[in-house]
């Protein structure tokens, strides 16, 4: 995969470390809007629509230099207003990288943890994998478990619900990440209306436009949409393009948050979650939560110009 570093413009760049972060808008600034937030619609209560992703970039040792740098990127993260970090018992050790660094940090109380019910079958084995969750994140709640891309979607849906009337978890959701998933995501979706659902969308990966956000839109289910860079192959196919002329009055500076904005654009996403163990990376992505958002006929150029 190309560095993402080599696709930062020279402004973005120019801006690193703590001054970087400085100079991000901060939520609550009286200069400055907050972040872009979104509403989860069965309870009304706002989201940011930045939020961070863990598989690959917290699958680290605690005593490895990347642990450093991932204090820094939560730094930043919340720093900016955000809150929602989407994790998984099946993402290696990431729920234990997780629950250390918002332990030591303290920073729990900030967080929108989103778990998962994943690759697991039958009650006794979802409710054991969930205590192992709870364990590894230090914590004795979640803010929502999802069932992950529908495995044993009718048990682990129930054993969700039963979660949430304990209290244990505020919102429920089912997921999928490939094309050849949303579909049946779509059907799941319609049959159980979750709080949530979580499906892969970006530029170059529309599919989920056609049934699976008229449907969210239509019964009122908050979207986490996932692989907004589609495995990092978009930064491949603009390496040598430069963002449109309009770019800048949307505050885009790179090609990232061009991304990132392109999937917010659609009303239907709540939020996205970009997987990063980079600081400065960090910081580009939460750029894309503050500013406008691009018109259908940007949203057209952007493709075109993506191919």
């Amino acid at each position: 995969m190309t560095s993402r570093r080599a696709f930062l413009t020279q402004a973005s760049a120019a801006v690193a470390g703590s001054m970087l972060l400085s100079a991000l808008p901060r939520a609550g600034a009286a200069e400055m809007p907050p972040m872009l937030m979104r509403k989860i619609q069965s309870s009304g209560e706002p989201l940011p629509a930045i939020g961070l992703g863990t598989s690959g970039s917290f699958e680290i040792a605690a005593d490895a230099p990347e642990y450093a740098q991932l204090k820094e990127v939560l730094k930043r993260f919340f720093g900016s207003g955000a809150s929602l970090i989407d994790t998984a018992p099946t993402y290696g050790n990431a729920e234990n990288i997780v629950g250390a660094l918002l332990a030591e940090t303290d920073t729990r109380r900030l967080a929108f943890i989103a778990t998962k019910l994943s690759g697991v079958s039958g009650k006794e084995a979802g409710l054991a994998q969930f205590r192992g969750s709870l364990k590894s994140l230090q914590t004795d709640k979640v803010e929502l478990l999802q069932v992950h891309n529908l495995n044993d979607w009718k048990t682990q849906i129930e054993v969700a619900r039963q979660l949430k009337a304990e209290g244990k978890v505020r919102y429920i959701g089912v997921t999928h990440y490939v094309d050849s998933g949303q579909d049946a995501l779509a059907d799941v979706v319609q049959e159980t209306k979750p709080d949530f659902l979580q499906i892969n969308y970006s530029v170059t990966s529309r599919n989920a436009e056609k049934r699976v956000l008229p449907l969210a839109r239509d019964l009122g289910v908050a979207v986490l949409a996932n692989r907004n860079f589609n495995d990092g192959a978009l930064f491949n196919q603009v390496k040598d393009k430069e963002l449109p002329g309009w770019a800048a009055d949307l505050g885009i500076t790179s090609w990232a948050q061009m991304f990132l904005k392109f999937v917010l654009s659609n009303e239907a996403v709540t939020a996205v979650i970009p997987a990063t163990g980079k600081p400065d990376r960090e910081s580009d992505n939460l750029r894309a939560g503050f500013g406008p958002l691009l018109s259908a006929a940007q949203k057209t150029e952007v493709i075109d110009l993506v191919g």
